[in-house]
């Protein structure tokens, strides 16, 4: 199944057990979020990336210019571990991992989460690749992709229990925007996938061709 077949399903259910209201508000805000077209100021294919260097899941360093020295290296952008989007979208990633070796290449993923959450996500979703914790939101913000959520959901969250402090260790409200980049070994972007519309997220067969098209 694919990766908007399986956000699909998520959000049939979404809607049959959230309150109208509640579904309203989500609407607006994305449809607000998504009218600042922030993504029009981030990374854009051609664009080479400044390296960067930051711990894993394990919590042993990464840096970017290592990995690019091994092959092309694949770099998504998610909120956190109580976002059910990316935890679809992580896993679906994962899934595809074998293919990606076998095109000589590395997938990274990046969140603001402290690392003991980032260690949590990666268990949690059984993920063979690395997870990275991106405190403070530096290298984010370095692409270009943040944002601040609406006070509005804000307090939505809040009430839901997600508890953004410990998650973060900040009340920042500070997120990257959903965003998928394939950046080749001379650190230019050959594939970006940016969206203010968190529901929105790349299909890693679209991931994959971009990397079939290098190969060309």
């Amino acid at each position: 199944m694919s990766l908007k077949a399986q956000i699909d399903a998520y959000n049939v259910q979404k809607e049959a057990n959230l309150p109208a209201e509640v579904l309203a508000l989500m609407n607006t805000t994305n449809e607000e979020l998504i009218a600042q077209h922030i993504r029009d100021n981030a990374l854009q294919v051609g664009q080479k990336v400044k390296n960067f260097s930051l711990l894993n899941h394990r919590g042993e360093s990464t840096e970017l210019a290592t990995l690019l020295t091994q092959g092309p290296v694949i770099v998504s952008f998610y909120r956190g571990a109580w976002c059910p989007y990316c935890n679809l979208e992580l896993k679906a990633l994962n899934d595809y991992l074998p293919k990606f070796k076998a095109k000589n290449t590395q997938l990274i993923a990046i969140s603001p989460q402290l690392p003991d959450e980032t260690l949590s996500t990666a268990q949690k979703n059984a993920l063979e690749f690395d997870v990275l914790s991106d405190v403070s939101n530096t290298v984010a913000s370095q692409f270009g992709l943040l944002f601040t959520l609406d006070e509005r959901i804000q307090k939505l969250y809040t009430g839901f229990g997600i508890d953004f402090e410990h998650y973060y260790g900040d009340k920042s409200f500070k997120l990257p925007l959903p965003a998928t980049y394939v950046i080749n070994q001379n650190g230019i972007i050959t594939y970006a996938f940016i969206s203010e519309d968190y529901t929105l997220r790349a299909e890693p067969e679209h991931v994959l061709a971009a990397l079939q098209l290098e190969n060309i």
